[in-house]
């Protein structure tokens, strides 16, 4: 049965089910450019960088989280699923799905600590488990959003931003020259800020740089991602070698658990270091931020969900810290919960944008969500304001009648 909520007056709509998916969307060149010598598709699909020792898939990857309400009313969601998707669907419907049936979407929050307390105590906080309550985070608050008549940035206390600057991300082409051709077109479509990619430039990082400054020009936000790479004083000497270039951000220097290490590097360069794609929750950005690892958060909300996007949002405003939110390999639904929980946020220079993945992506939801001239459009309408679009369901594993 249908309730209302006789504060808000907002229809509340008990969880009736719970279903994942795994989707699959081929590529016709892997994710970060050709493969470098060395480098091979193996027989499960995967390939490994020898630039970051890094395991991707051949195809993309993601998991979708439906829940359905009482009502009929459907909320989407979708989490990070680029290596063994098939532990994230395992978690949300062995153990995630029973329990929260007959609970309201709109004590997502709530729902979300419940969840999380599950297996707090065994040490699951963080890796596929919090991505399985990020999938299925995003889509209550989807619902509640779709139930409400009101957008999720709205749910989350207002939307501030209808667009959001967009920052292009990586460059896959096989040579230096092809990537500054590359980068020199986005610069003529209208965006003004570029990360390449460390793992992939085989000519030099410090000599990328110069190549991309040259091509681009003077007024161009370039940043690098260095996927991990360096021990701090490398890192600490490398950024300072790129920063005569009027670099903007030097992103994942060093492994993501050496917290001493980013707090090394952080003190000893002179532009912002950027971290938290691979951070799930408030608990793992509260050390970071007290031991003065980054002036950037790159919170990732296939990773974190809505709940604790915007919670890591808030900590970061009271840390005076921005926030660049990173966009990775998805099939749209938790792009637009990324945008729409940003539209919320002060501190926002740039949102990422994965130009190779989102454009393709457009065809797989419907609804007004874009990215055009070096802006992002936020999507209109309740919940995350898009919807799976038909050619969408043709890339996932089972059936979703």
């Amino acid at each position: 049965m249908t309730k209302h909520d006789t504060r808000t007056k907002a229809p509340l709509d008990r969880i009736a089910k719970v279903e994942s998916f795994i989707v699959s969307v081929p590529r016709d060149v892997p994710y970060l450019g050709p493969l470098k010598d060395g480098e091979f598709i193996n027989e499960k699909g995967y390939l490994i960088r020898k630039g970051n020792r890094s395991i991707y898939p051949a195809s993309d990857l993601s998991v979708l989280v439906r829940i359905t309400g009482e009502s009929g009313e459907v909320g989407w969601g979708e989490t990070y699923g680029i290596a063994a998707p098939e532990a994230v669907t395992a978690i949300v419907d062995n153990l995630l799905a029973p329990v929260i049936v007959g609970r309201c979407p709109s004590e997502a929050a709530v729902i979300w600590e419940d969840m999380y307390d599950l297996m707090r105590v065994r040490g699951f906080f963080g890796g596929y488990y919090v991505d399985a309550l990020a999938g299925i985070d995003i889509a209550m608050w989807d619902l509640y959003g779709r139930r409400a008549g009101l957008s999720v940035a709205q749910l989350l206390g207002g939307r501030r931003h209808d667009t959001l600057p967009a920052y292009c991300s990586g460059l896959p082409r096989a040579t230096l020259a092809e990537r500054c051709d590359m980068a020199v077109d986005f610069v003529n479509k209208g965006y003004r800020a570029i990360k390449f990619a460390a793992a992939v430039s085989d000519e030099g990082i410090v000599q990328e740089m110069a190549a991309l400054r040259e091509a681009v020009g003077p007024d161009i936000d370039l940043m690098v991602d260095l996927h991990w790479k360096f021990e701090a004083s490398e890192a600490i000497r490398l950024i300072r070698r790129l920063e005569p270039y009027n670099l903007y951000f030097a992103e994942a220097p060093c492994q993501p658990e050496d917290i001493e290490g980013q707090a090394k590097v952080a003190a000893g360069i002179g532009v912002p270091l950027a971290l938290g794609e691979e951070w799930r929750t408030v608990y793992e950005v509260r050390p970071r931020l007290t031991s003065g690892t980054c002036g950037i958060l790159q919170p990732e909300i296939g990773h974190t969900g809505i709940t604790q996007f915007a919670r890591i949002g808030q900590m970061a405003q009271g840390f005076h810290k921005q926030v660049i939110p990173h966009a990775s390999i998805s099939v749209g639904l938790f792009m637009a919960a990324s945008l729409q929980a940003t539209a919320a946020l002060q501190r926002v220079p740039y949102h990422e944008y994965q130009h190779s993945i989102f454009d393709r992506n457009l065809a797989f939801t419907t609804g007004d969500m874009g990215c055009a001239k070096g802006h992002y459009t936020i999507p209109s309408g309740p919940g995350l304001g898009v919807r799976p679009a038909d050619a969408l369901l043709e890339h996932v594993r089972g059936d979703v009648a």
